[in-house]
């Protein structure tokens, strides 16, 4: 028999639950934990509300878990928990948010060591691990250096190319916590160069003397008017020199074919980024646009860049990540400094780690499929203060790459532009704190290359 009074009963119950997911509750306070040295206002500044705000119930644990990768992405805290409370009695329909955060070693004075060869296996293999290819020195990088999340940089670096390396950006400078500026200085020297490209791989011409040095300084202002735009105005001026021997060797190296080059220069940047966890997202996308611009007499250059990234979450072990990136190039004559792209910055072919390509317009294709595999803690059996423990991720991928570069002037040993380029393979990624990602890939090209290369590091 219809049993009336027990489905009139459940109906109450389901137009009670939502109604109470549906009410309406202020923010009475914002309450934070565990931030010693990081102002109150730049954990604030992260959070998608504000005390007297309004919200729903249901649409509060969503603003919860944003509030927490906002933070976690500021690279400040080893640890962020947003929580809330409903308030009872006469403060009904007030909510009150606890966040509790730990926050990171700011200040990491550190040994400098690193290959300046574009990856790990370009350097262990092809240059044999030759300590004459590598930079040394001393840097020191302060992270959070007045708790308003801005960064220093210093480094003294010695060994391929000698470097004087001082770095400063503060993401705000105003009340409203919108706008910040920065500034960078570095002058080089180096006696070797990278002075053409044959089958497609970096030639090096060596010297016992210095045979390109050089200086660049820059200043910027940055606008950030919600949690995930970003905009940004650079201008900058250097100068490029090569020795004698240098511009013998390759006379079309520089853009004005001397042995000299003076330029001012002026960078327009926009980035969007909604991720989970910028370091190694697995949901959310970003949009990056950057326009630059190079002033000098016969030798203006103009480049711009297009990259999007989406990463599509099937559930919590399992994501897709896909890319695009673009570049530009409008050169003011052939020269090899301006006619590198593939194989530098962030335009990079997985599974043609030994190769570059150089050209006037690149496109790259990149999917991926990651499986988590697991993850292990590790305690810290030295001190507990700075460093408690170290929890390492692990994510198995598959990915393939496609793409093309357009050149109009093509040495004949150099193959790989004005061609489809295909990579794949697969790979094991290592997370862990400080947005360390290690990636290991066994990855084959159309040319039938195949190789086990390693990629990452610690994000500063």
């Amino acid at each position: 028999m219809f049993n009336c009074k027990k489905y009139f009963l459940f109906f109450l119950i389901f137009i009670s639950l939502s109604e109470w997911a549906q009410a309406q509750f202020t923010i009475k306070s914002i309450d934070i934990e565990g931030n010693t040295k990081t102002k109150s206002y730049i954990l604030l500044r992260e959070l998608p509300y504000h005390v007297g705000d309004i919200i729903s119930k249901d649409s509060l644990e969503v603003l919860n878990t944003l509030a927490e990768q906002q933070l976690y992405n500021t690279s400040l805290f080893l640890s962020t928990k947003v929580t809330s409370q409903f308030l009872q009695g006469n403060e009904s329909g007030q909510v009150q948010i606890q966040i509790v955060v730990k926050e990171r070693w700011y200040t990491i004075p550190k040994p400098y060591f690193k290959w300046v060869d574009r990856n790990f296996s370009q350097w262990w293999n092809e240059q044999h691990h030759s300590l004459d290819h590598v930079n040394y020195g001393v840097s020191l990088y302060q992270s959070n250096l007045t708790g308003n999340n801005d960064k220093l940089v210093i480094g003294v670096i010695g060994g391929y190319t000698k470097q004087n390396i001082l770095r400063y950006q503060l993401p705000f400078f105003d009340k409203k916590l919108k706008y910040g500026f920065g500034l960078g200085l570095q002058n080089y020297a180096q006696k070797e160069i990278n002075y053409t490209t044959q089958n497609d791989k970096q030639v090096f011409f060596k010297t016992l003397d210095v045979i390109r040095s050089g200086y660049r300084a820059n200043v910027n202002l940055s606008y950030r008017p919600n949690l995930f735009e970003r905009h940004s105005l650079q201008i900058g001026w250097g100068k490029e020199q090569l020795s004698d021997s240098g511009f013998l060797k390759q006379p079309l190296f520089l853009p004005n074919y001397k042995k000299a080059l003076s330029y001012i220069d002026l960078s327009v940047a926009f980035t969007k980024i909604q991720f989970d966890y910028n370091a190694y997202p697995t949901k959310g996308n970003s949009t990056e646009f950057i326009a630059y611009q190079r002033f000098s007499k016969a030798s203006n250059f103009t480049s711009i860049q297009f990259r999007k990234i989406k990463a599509h979450s099937f559930s919590p072990k399992n994501f897709m990540l896909f890319e695009s990136n673009s570049m530009l190039k409008f050169l003011p004559n052939y020269n090899y400094l301006d006619t590198r792209i593939v194989g530098y910055g962030n335009l990079q072919f997985n599974g043609l780690e030994y190769y570059i390509i150089d050209g006037n317009a690149a496109t790259i294709f990149k999917t991926s499929f990651q499986h988590s595999i697991g993850s292990i803690t590790i305690k810290n059996p030295i001190t507990q203060k700075f460093l408690p423990e170290a929890k390492f991720q692990f994510w198995v991928r598959a990915f393939s790459n496609l793409g093309y570069v357009y050149s109009d002037h093509v040495l004949n040993t150099n193959k790989l532009s004005n061609t489809l380029i295909r990579t794949a393979g697969i790979g094991l990624d290592v997370i862990s704190i400080y947005d360390f990602v290690l990636k290991i890939d066994y990855s084959v090209n159309q040319l039938g290359d195949k190789g086990l290369y390693l990629h990452g590091g610690i994000n500063f």
